[in-house]
């Protein structure tokens, strides 16, 4: 689709999201993990081609919703957290969030975020799905949409968790030139609201904790149907939005619904949390960027050159099972228990599990250097 023209995309109901993406469903872009990673460490760019989607087997399946049963109140509580901190924050401004979500991990987040906004404060604010690729920054031509329409000041900038911050970093300098370039735009704020911050990269958590959000658990079947975003000049032209691609064919597999009903039911249930949460002190809530120093030990340690080869936090360390050539995985004595997911998965791949005690997140996935 264009700049101008929207299409039917994606799995959720049209309320709780606008795509502004591509619809490149047509077109052969997926290719096989090692060939992948061949590709990327042989310096293709990643986002100029799709993983082989993961479908997982029912066992695996049963750990997702035992997951999401087990985690749900925390989640909702998280998502309760961070709409009050962006509520407090706009309204200071003068604004309602108008929430912008980082395609495709910040998509479900984003949707919570809106039914939280509708169960909490009978208001349906605005939702919308960008692309922003590391190395390659934010889609310029689908934030001039959001901002053609509203106000910079409310824009809220939406994703699931952080790992070592990249894609933190990645948006404030993408927000530094945009205003650079669009003066008028100065009260666009660049900081990401997420669900869990174990890297220190942003004030709007919902918690500092690296805990399991299900969603990290799937791929597209969790996310509305569609894959991580694309950008290729072939593809992509002038006046177009990055692209995706929507998996309509999974659509008996899809859980995307399952997963923000599930959460958004425990909304009035987890009230008390969500206050609690609310009163951590400011000092508490500070940028640190911890995350990105306690990986560049991690990598020193294992002789790592490329960081990016080093993925922290649960969320990450699944990406990496699930669409990276993995080498090991560093896990927290801990946290095993609720990891249970990530050891499905390096046992099917045959990663070895490391234990590692005092480990700044939950775990960390380590890539295999192939070239």
């Amino acid at each position: 689709m264009t700049a101008t023209a929207a299409a039917l995309f994606g799995s959720y109901p049209a309320a709780d999201v606008t795509w502004l993406l591509t619809d490149l469903s047509g077109v052969d872009l997926e290719r096989s993990t090692e060939h992948r990673e061949a590709a990327i460490q042989g310096g293709t760019h990643y986002s100029e081609m799709l993983p082989v989607e993961f479908q997982p087997d029912a066992a695996y399946l049963e750990l997702f919703h035992e997951a999401l049963e087990l985690s749900a109140d925390r989640v909702a509580t998280a998502v309760g957290v961070v709409g009050e901190l962006l509520w407090e924050r706009h309204a200071a401004r003068g604004h309602q969030p108008v929430l912008v979500s980082l395609a495709r991990a910040g998509t479900p987040i984003g949707v919570l975020l809106r039914r939280y906004y509708e169960a909490t404060r009978g208001v349906a604010v605005p939702h919308y799905t960008i692309s922003i690729i590391r190395g390659r920054g934010i889609d310029e031509v689908a934030l001039a949409h959001v901002l053609e329409r509203h106000p910079a000041g409310a824009v809220a900038f939406v994703d699931g968790w952080t790992g070592k911050g990249a894609i933190q970093r990645e948006l404030d300098a993408a927000v530094t030139d945009w205003v650079a370039a669009h003066p008028e735009h100065t009260g666009l704020d660049g900081e990401l609201a997420v669900l869990a911050d174990p890297g220190g990269c942003t004030a709007i958590h919902g918690t500092r904790d690296d805990f399991l959000i299900p969603s990290a658990c799937l791929n597209s079947t969790v996310s509305g149907l569609v894959s991580r975003t694309v950008y290729r000049d072939d593809l992509i032209g002038e006046g177009m939005f990055h692209g995706a691609k929507f998996y309509a064919e999974w659509v008996e597999d899809d859980v995307s619904n399952r997963f923000v009903d599930t959460i958004a039911s425990r909304f009035a249930a987890v009230r008390a949390d969500v206050d609690a949460g609310l009163e951590v002190p400011p000092a508490d809530r500070a940028v640190t960027w911890a995350g990105h120093r306690a990986v560049e030990a991690i990598a020193r340690e294992f002789g790592i050159s490329d960081i990016n080869l080093a993925k922290p936090g649960v969320g990450e360390t699944t990406r990496v099972l699930l669409r990276r050539v993995p080498w090991q995985v560093l896990v927290r004595p801990d946290r095993l228990p609720d990891l249970r997911h990530v050891i499905a998965l390096a046992e099917a791949r045959d990663v070895p599990v490391v234990p590692t005690p005092d480990l700044p997140y939950s775990c960390i996935g380590l890539i295999r250097q192939v070239a």
